[in-house]
């Protein structure tokens, strides 16, 4: 396999042109003062408490999500052509969604098989000619993205359901102006910190028709769920309320909030919890997480739900290939940003041809996330593989698989010093009157050498992401 690109030199082991700016400071900073701030980053998140948990640890264990102090710096023009991109894609898929629970003109027009959708766990016939504001079912978008070969960008992955991180790239930014403001003021690096208000903005903007000051509120599932940090993070970030099931209630398919001064309506919730569990009457009969009569408030357009039940359809591995016919089909254009090559194991040929590389490829469960259920081939032992492909062929069509790309690698500080670690990068964006976004996201960092798996949940850790505005 060829060697990774890098992000801050070249092949003859020159600086980039983005890195010549930081790289001239850290030659010029004693390892004994990156150590110091190293050390003081850490004390400051403990402080702050940006943890996560890890389903399968022990209940309540909480971990520090490991921050690195080298950036991730991306030029702007190399910013312009990717924000293009995620527009142009995010458009596509909500119009997808709009159109598979309406018309579907695209499964009509034999583009995309009817039966990988409509077949699909993730398609909600419930939402079958329901109407949303604008159309727009996935208001908050994090597009996973990848760099490989000679540095061209891919779409790993769509995370349309509730994609989570946004926290964690507006800490690290704050903790590196903190550390290093003397880099802020020698280099022109956008601003990411008016994410919040950018968000509210949006939210407010998907309010039904008619209704004039909004209230919004942050649907979480608990303390106990992984992201809970990031919750009531983000509710006090836009100052609005944290909310969990049994703070809401439904009065004649008006959703209302339990308050000190009696019921007050709520118009938008941005939920954090999945379609599964957001209603008992609805869906699931046990969950004890959602609100009774929830979706026949919806329904009825009474509330608005961030993002739209129903989207998980469009973020699923099985759909991810045929985003670039969507972009096709709904806006007349050639993809921006391309898609991984990607086997379906569905179909007999796929499989076949899959079943006979596993150790060169990387194969994942349809549903899956979070780096769980997937194969690395390269990596993996041959009993895993074997292990794996008994999987694979109790349920073929379970499974996508893909090359294993050699993520790109940025300098990261780890035990033994600096040395290049793969990362990815999540870019958020929001999608309501218009589509918005902040420069950059969350650049996340496989922490242990060699390994691809970036995922917090898979020990990975975080960098802060430059995007220069010159």
């Amino acid at each position: 396999m060829k060697p990774a690109y890098d992000e801050m030199f070249d092949a003859a082991r020159g600086v980039r042109p983005s890195y010549e700016s930081f790289a001239a400071w850290l030659d010029s900073t004693p390892p004994e003062v990156i150590a110091r701030k190293r050390e003081e980053a850490d004390l400051a998140f403990h402080r702050v408490g940006i943890t996560f948990a890890v389903y399968g640890e022990e209940a309540g264990k909480e971990r520090l999500i490991p921050f690195d102090i080298i950036p991730r710096i991306i030029p702007a023009a190399e910013w312009q052509r990717m924000e293009a991109g995620l527009r142009q894609r995010v458009k596509a898929l909500n119009a997808f969604l709009d159109d598979i629970y309406h018309g579907q003109e695209i499964l009509k027009a034999g583009r995309i098989p009817a039966a990988q959708v409509l077949g699909n766990s993730q398609y909600r016939a419930e939402m079958a000619g329901v109407n949303v504001p604008g159309g727009t079912y996935a208001h908050i978008a994090g597009v996973d993205l990848v760099r490989a070969g000679e540095g061209e960008y891919y779409v790993l992955e769509d995370n349309l359901r509730t994609p989570s991180g946004v926290s964690y790239m507006l800490e690290d930014r704050k903790m590196m102006m903190r550390l290093f403001p003397e880099l802020f003021a020698r280099m022109a690096i956008a601003p990411v910190e008016h994410y919040p208000d950018l968000l509210l903005e949006n939210l407010r903007s998907v309010a039904q028709e008619g209704v004039v000051n909004p209230n919004v509120v942050v649907l979480t599932p608990g303390q106990f769920n992984s992201a809970y940090f990031e919750h009531a993070f983000l509710a006090q970030q836009m100052g609005v309320e944290l909310v969990e099931g049994n703070d809401l209630f439904v009065r004649d398919d008006t959703v209302f909030m339990r308050t000190t001064q009696g019921p007050q309506r709520v118009d938008v919730i941005y939920r954090r919890i999945d379609d599964d569990f957001l209603d008992p009457l609805a869906f699931r009969k046990d969950s004890v997480l959602g609100v009774p009569g929830l979706f026949n408030a919806y329904r009825a357009g009474r509330v608005t739900l961030a993002n739209a039940i129903g989207t998980g359809i469009a973020d699923d591995k099985a759909m991810y290939i045929h985003v670039p016919e969507m972009i096709r089909f709904y806006c007349g254009e050639e993809p921006i940003l391309s898609n991984v090559p990607t086997w379906e194991l569905a179909k007999a040929d796929d499989l076949a041809y899959v079943l006979e590389h596993l150790a060169e490829l990387v194969v994942k469960e349809v549903h899956g996330s979070g780096g769980y259920g997937m194969l690395v081939g390269p990596t993996s032992s041959k009993a895993e593989i074997e292990a794996f492909r008994a999987k694979i062929l109790a349920t073929p069509d379970n499974y996508i698989a893909q090359p294993t790309l050699s993520l790109s690698t940025c300098p990261t500080y780890v035990e033994s010093g600096v040395a290049p670690r793969h990362i990815d990068l999540r870019p958020y964006v929001l999608s309501g009157k218009e589509i918005s976004m902040v420069p950059g996201g969350l650049t996340r960092v496989a922490l242990k050498e060699g390994s691809l798996v970036v995922n917090s949940s898979q020990g990975g850790g975080t960098k802060d992401t430059w995007v220069l505005e010159r």
